[in-house]
C-alpha cells in the first residue's frame, strides 16, 4: 500500500525529519527536485509564488530549471517569503532569473505553469489576490503543474475553496494526503504522483490499496476443490416497490464473479417470477411477503442462511418490511461476515446500535454520505469536513468495518484506514451500489475464516471501481449501466491475478 498521512501527521513528521535527519533547506531542495524530475518539462515556463514553504519550492525549483536550461519567470503574489523560501529566493536573484509580482498577466506567452501559492495547511477561503491569479492559471489553457497540492484543495479532506487551481499533473511531497485524494480532488487533479523526499513519519499512516495488495486475497486455488470450499452465500433483498430484477441478478452475478461459491438470492415472494429469468448461475430461495415487503420467518431465515459463509442484506428491501427483525435474527445467531447496504442501513439508523457491538458477527457496514449522515445524526457537510475521522470514530464505537462510498472510498475499522481510489463517473448510475454489495458478498464468502477482514473489504471496493473503469473505457460515462461494471469484474480481476 502507498502511506497517506494527515496534513498534522505531515507537519510532525516534517519537523522531526528535520530535527534529526535533513537540514530544511535540503528537504526542500529535495521537493524541487522531485517535483522537477516527475515532469517532462517543454517550452517557457511561469512559477506562482505565494509566501510560504510552498513557495520556497518553487525557487528551488526554478534554480533547477535554469541550470537544465529551461527558461522560467517567476511570479510573486506579494513580496513575503518564509525564511527558507528566502533563502532560495535570493539564489533566484543571484541566477538573475526574471522576478514580477503578478499584475494581472494571462500567461499567454507560457507553455507551462507551476502552482506554489498554497501547501497542504490550506484551509479556508482564497484571498483575493490569489483569487484573481488562480482563475488566470485555470483560464489560460496551459499545462499546470501543481507543487504538492492544488492551491485552494484542502489537504486534509479534499474540499475546494471558492476558487482551486485545476492541475495537469500534482506532485506531492513525501507522502500522499487525503485531500489528494477525497471529495474533490478528482475533479482538480488529473495525474497524481508523489515523490519520496525522506521524511520520517511520526504516526501510523494511513494505506491507499493497490493491485498488488488485493492479489493477497486470492491464493491459487486447489484442484481438488469445489462450490462449497469457496462458500454458500446469501442476499436478502428486493421489494414489489423496489423489484429491480435484473439489479438484483447483477448483485448474484458480481458475488460469483467476485470468487464466491453459490449464491443464494432471497428475495419476496412477490417478485421471485420476475427475477427468476434473470437468474442463470445462481438459486432463488422466496420469502413470504405482505404489502409488496419481505415479512420475518424465524424457519425462512433458517433456510435461506443455511450453510452460509457470508450475507448481504438491505438492497432494495424498502421500508416497509421487517428489515430490522432479519438483521437482528442474523446478528444474534450466526458468526459469519454480514454486509449491511441500503434500506439495511437505514433501519439501523433508527436503533442505538447495541445489536450490532455485541454480535459475533463481523459486520460490514457499506454507505454513502447520505445514509451514513442518517447513522451518525451529522449533517453531510460535516462529514465532509471530516471523513476520515468521523468513519474511524463511528466504526470504533460501533465495532463493524465501515465502507463510506465516494469518489475515493474510506475502508476503516476504527483502527487502521485504507483509501481506494479506483471508479470513475459512469458509476454513478442505479444499482452500482449493488454490485459492490456482490463483489464484497463473495470475497468475504471466499474469505471468511480470513484474520485480515479490512483488506478483504478494502479489495471489494478496489475491484468495484477498477471494474467500473474498464467498463467506461468499453462504454462512455453517460451510458453506462450497473451491469457493465459486472462485466469488468472478471477483467479486473484477471489484472490482480497477472500483476
Amino acid at each position: 500500500m502507498k502511506d497517506v498521512i494527515s496534513v498534522n501527521t505531515m507537519r510532525e513528521s516534517d519537523a522531526y525529519t528535520i530535527k534529526n535527519y535533513v537540514s530544511s533547506k535540503e528537504l526542500m531542495y529535495r521537493a524541487a527536485n522531485g517535483i522537477y524530475e516527475s515532469v517532462t518539462w517543454h517550452g517557457k515556463v511561469a512559477i506562482v509564488c505565494g509566501t510560504g514553504n510552498n513557495a520556497g519550492d518553487g525557487y528551488a525549483l526554478a534554480l533547477i530549471l535554469r541550470q537544465n536550461g529551461i527558461y522560467c519567470d517567476i511570479f510573486l503574489i506579494k513580496e513575503k517569503f518564509s525564511e527558507d523560501g528566502f533563502y532560495y529566493f535570493n539564489k533566484c536573484m543571484e541566477s538573475a532569473i526574471p522576478c514580477l509580482v503578478y499584475s494581472g498577466e494571462d500567461f499567454s506567452d507560457y507553455d507551462m505553469i507551476v502552482d506554489s501559492i498554497f501547501g497542504t495547511g490550506f484551509h479556508g477561503e482564497v484571498g483575493e489576490a490569489e483569487t484573481k491569479i488562480i482563475k488566470a492559471i485555470n483560464k489560460s489553457g496551459k499545462y499546470v503543474v501543481c507543487a504538492d497540492i492544488n492551491s485552494g484543495l484542502n489537504g486534509d479532506n479534499g474540499l475546494t475553496s471558492s476558487v482551486c487551481v485545476k492541475s495537469d499533473i500534482t506532485v506531492s511531497i513525501g507522502t500522499l494526503k487525503p485531500g489528494h485524494l477525497l471529495n474533490m480532488a478528482k475533479d482538480n487533479i488529473s495525474k497524481l504522483v508523489n515523490c519520496d523526499i525522506g521524511i520520517k513519519s511520526v504516526n501510523r499512516p494511513y494505506g491507499l490499496i493497490e493491485s498488488s495488495d488485493v492479489k493477497k486475497i486470492f491464493p491459487k486455488r486447489a484442484n481438488f476443490s469445489n462450490k462449497g470450499t469457496y462458500g454458500y452465500i446469501t442476499l436478502i433483498g428486493g421489494s414489489y416497490e423496489y423489484s429491480g430484477a435484473a439489479k438484483l441478478a447483477n448483485l448474484s452475478l458480481s458475488a460469483l464473479k467476485a470468487g464466491g461459491g453459490v449464491v443464494r438470492l432471497a428475495v419476496p415472494r412477490c417478485i421471485c417470477d420476475g427475477v427468476m429469468p434473470y437468474l442463470l448461475e445462481s438459486t432463488l430461495f422466496p420469502l413470504d411477503d405482505s404489502d409488496g415487503a419481505i415479512r420475518f420467518s424465524e424457519k425462512q431465515i433458517q433456510g435461506a442462511m443455511k450453510n452460509s459463509k457470508a450475507v448481504a442484506v438491505g438492497m432494495g428491501m424498502g421500508e416497509r418490511g421487517d428489515n430490522l427483525k432479519i438483521i437482528e435474527y442474523i446478528l444474534k445467531n450466526y458468526e459469519i461476515p454480514v454486509i449491511i447496504d441500503a434500506d439495511g442501513l437505514n433501519a439501523l439508523a433508527k436503533t442505538d446500535m447495541s445489536l450490532v457491538r455485541n454480535t459475533r458477527c463481523r459486520v460490514i457496514l457499506t454507505p454513502h454520505l447520505g445514509e451514513f449522515s442518517r447513522l451518525t445524526g451529522l449533517l453531510i457537510e460535516e462529514i465532509e469536513k471530516n471523513p476520515v475521522e468521523v468513519s474511524k470514530k463511528y466504526a470504533k464505537e460501533n465495532s463493524v468495518i465501515l465502507l463510506l462510498k465516494g469518489p475515493t472510498t474510506i475502508i476503516t475499522d476504527g483502527e487502521r484506514v485504507v483509501f481506494s481510489d479506483t471508479g470513475c463517473p459512469g458509476m454513478a448510475t442505479a444499482g452500482s451500489g449493488d454490485v459492490l454489495s456482490g463483489i464484497l458478498a463473495g470475497i468475504c464468502s471466499a474469505n471468511a475464516c480470513s484474520d485480515d477482514m479490512l483488506l478483504c473489504v478494502a479489495s471489494g471496493a478496489y475491484i468495484n471501481g477498477r471494474a467500473g473503469e474498464i467498463a467506461q473505457k468499453r462504454t462512455n460515462y453517460v451510458s453506462m449501466v450497473a451491469s457493465d461494471t459486472v462485466n469488468g469484474i472478471e477483467k479486473a480481476i484477471s489484472e490482480i491475478l497477472n500483476s
